[in-house]
């Protein structure tokens, strides 16, 4: 409307009053209510084209949708694993904090293996304790082998030494009892040292490796227990929270609700525009909303993210080929807009519709000395015309409410 109204001053009007002045015709005399048509027939024509040509310019180069909200992620609150509810610590709806627990499932086999894990640990540290002790028996073993040898040595030294000086005085059968028993004794502290050896590494090696396996299924079973404490992940409100002590809970049954977290939907808004503005969507575009949630309110924005790709032409691979006669209808190019000015979205409800204008600037082409003046002309024409844009916004927020409350019928 607005449109058809400013180019009606610079076509019907001046049509009019060549006709009314130049040719002396009148309203009610010559121009009749059946002959505005041939009368103005030039000026209609221009206003028509015109008003096609300004709408296309305003809608094209200042795209605005209806399609816009405040969306926001919610968190399922699932365990990890499965089990009957035993406790439920936060009603249907509560806020929480991030760790807090919500609810616990029945862990009485998870606390048996907890238990039997650390009496594991425990049989291990003691094990390590009669190990060292061993240790200690085995050195004691080892010095009484040595001197039960060298005993045996100094003996067969000093009869050997004896023979050597007067032969025939000690009998060749003793000399060899006596080397025997040496040899018997060395073995004996031989084997006292391997005996020593095996307690030293059953201390350092066998026994701390035994512990760490210990250790590693005490830690096992705690991730376990740990797994049936359901927490919160974030800071948030739980939702919808319906379990209830008793409730069978598993991964492929509903969820027992859902979070939200606190900074949910409150720095970011999403909008969807046509196809045809993909070339006109850019990032740093300045723009305007206005939301059902509040208001009377008109909000600067800014596009932080333009995404490239169109979610309507997304497919999985099937066991069918893709016909493209039952495709979805044309998707949105998906653009990102944050408040211009912190606080911007404050008092905006998470998932509020909204309208979003979006307005193109070409300040930097114009101020280029290389623009030509036609061309700055032009472009200074599409920028001027975001003022009807913004104008239309700002009508629409005023009549938001009333066609909400009114017409709706809400």
């Amino acid at each position: 409307m607005f449109e058809l109204m400013i180019c009606s001053l610079v076509t019907i009007v001046p049509d009019y009053l060549y006709r009314r002045y130049r040719q002396g015709k009148r309203f009610g005399k010559e121009i009749t209510f059946f002959s505005v048509w041939y009368e103005l027939r030039w000026g209609i024509t221009g206003c028509l084209l015109l008003t096609i040509s300004l709408i296309t310019m305003i809608f094209y180069y200042h795209p605005a949708t209806q399609s816009a909200a405040i969306y926001y992620r919610t968190v399922p609150i699932l365990p990890e694993g499965s089990g009957r509810v035993a406790e439920v610590n936060v009603g249907y709806s509560q806020a929480v904090k991030k760790g807090d627990v919500l609810f616990r499932l029945d862990n009485s086999k998870q606390r048996a293996a907890l238990e039997t894990a650390r009496r594991k640990v425990a049989e291990v540290d003691a094990s390590l304790i009669s190990a060292r002790a061993d240790v200690v028996k085995t050195e004691a073993q080892v010095g009484e082998a040595k001197a039960s040898w060298q005993q045996a040595k100094d003996e067969l030294d000093t009869k050997s030494e004896l023979q050597r000086r007067n032969p025939g005085i000690v009998p060749q059968r003793d000399i060899e009892k006596l080397q025997v028993m040496v040899d018997q004794r060395q073995s004996g502290v031989d084997a006292a040292n391997a005996a020593k050896e095996s307690s030293v590494l059953r201390v350092s090696t066998l026994l701390p490796a035994e512990k760490a396996s210990a250790e590693a299924v005490l830690a096992e079973a705690q991730v376990d227990l740990d797994k049936t404490f359901v927490r919160a992940g974030v800071d948030g409100r739980v939702e919808q929270f319906f379990v209830r002590p008793g409730d069978l809970v598993a991964q492929i049954m509903r969820p027992a609700g859902v979070l939200i977290p606190d900074d949910a939907g409150k720095g970011r808004l999403q909008a969807g525009f046509g196809q045809i503005e993909a070339g006109v969507m850019k990032t740093g575009m300045l723009a305007e909303a206005t939301c059902i949630s509040r208001p009377w309110v008109i909000i600067p924005l800014v596009v932080t993210d333009v995404q490239d790709y169109i979610a309507a032409g997304q497919f999985s691979g099937g066991q069918q080929l893709l016909e493209l006669q039952n495709a979805q209808k044309p998707g949105s190019i998906l653009a990102f807009l944050e408040p211009l000015y912190k606080g911007g979205l404050d008092g905006v409800t998470p998932g509020s519709t909204c309208i979003v204008n979006a307005y193109t600037s070409n300040h930097d082409v114009i101020a280029d000395p290389k623009t030509g003046a036609l061309k700055g002309f032009a472009l200074h024409a599409v920028d001027a015309t975001g003022l009807v844009h913004a104008l239309l916004l700002r009508i629409q927020a005023l009549l938001l409410p009333v066609k909400t409350l009114v017409f709706s019928g809400h």
